[in-house]
């Protein structure tokens, strides 16, 4: 089943599985959508009232290393295991990931980029998510029914996919790989705020700013090949060479990985404690902004 590889799917593929009853073990629908508080959204509560028919909710803020005093970094294997193991989804489940953001796809890429960290290839973005599919007139339901038998899933993980606060530091004394942010233009330059009260705007040297919304269309799908290669020649970067991405903490950076791997080049990397740690962590030079900058 040659769907099972795509990186994305249509609103209307999904809706003909819906149709034909083909939701179950061997495809499982996730609602991945999570908010920065500040929006004042509630996924949890929003999918209780509607989402597309036979999906579960996958939460980033559960299935995450509660340890960790950073927001939504990476769980354990085990930990992934169980979780999605609990929803229903074994290694030869097709999973598809969507999320209710108003852009199209704000936290979902994020959940296929963790999919395939973690060993699962069978996984797919709904192209357009929430937004697409209400556009075009698909069912919705607030009827919620849980999986009826977990599913064994083992994971593997590619750590080499993900990058420290050390590693990103080293980076900029080397300067081997490009480094991709995908928050907006204003809180990359230090113009905006950031969502975090703990956290003043800016970027690391050498970091090349590519907002996540520049890779979406105006009905919220993902740009073709033609767009995205654009997108990436007008920035200057070299997809042949390796990539790694960065955002607030790590969820809009995987618009980059996904995007890249559409056209081809599906290693890139994510650094999972992004801007929120680097706040923290990094020396005053190492903070780039036009507006007030970290205090000595």
């Amino acid at each position: 089943m040659a769907a099972q590889t795509r990186a994305l799917v249509s609103a209307q593929w999904l809706a003909d599985a819906v149709r034909n009853n083909l939701v179950g073990p061997k495809l499982r629908v996730l609602d991945t959508s999570w908010y920065l508080p500040k929006t004042k959204r509630d996924p949890r509560a929003e999918f209780a009232r509607q989402h597309v028919p036979g999906a579960s909710f996958f939460d980033i803020d559960d299935c995450c290393d509660k340890s960790s005093p950073l927001d939504h970094m990476l769980p354990t294997c085990g930990h992934f295991s169980r979780y999605v193991g609990a929803l229903g989804i074994g290694n030869d489940t097709h999973v598809v990931v969507y999320d209710t953001s108003d852009f199209g796809a704000f936290g979902a890429p994020r959940v296929w980029w963790m999919f395939r960290l973690f060993g699962h290839s069978r996984v797919s973005v709904l192209d357009g998510g929430m937004r697409k599919w209400q556009a075009d007139g698909h069912p919705l339901t607030s009827d919620y029914r849980e999986p009826e038998n977990c599913g064994e899933f083992k994971a593997t993980a590619n750590r080499s996919w993900v990058k420290s606060y050390e590693e990103v530091s080293e980076n900029i004394r080397t300067q081997r790989v490009q480094v991709v942010d995908a928050r907006s233009a204003g809180r990359f330059r230090g113009i905006e705020p950031e969502p975090r009260d703990d956290t003043l705007p800016g970027h690391f040297p050498g970091a090349i700013n590519m907002p996540f919304p520049s890779f979406l269309d105006a009905s919220g799908k993902e740009l073709g090949t033609e767009g995205l290669s654009k997108l990436f020649r007008e920035a200057g970067v070299d997809l042949e060479q390796p990539l790694w991405a960065t955002c607030g903490s790590g969820v809009t950076a995987c618009h980059v990985a996904l995007a890249a791997h559409l056209l081809g080049h599906p290693g890139v990397c994510i650094y999972d404690g992004s801007w929120s740690e680097w706040f923290k962590r990094a020396p005053p030079e190492h903070i780039i902004s036009e507006g007030e900058g970290k205090k000595v």
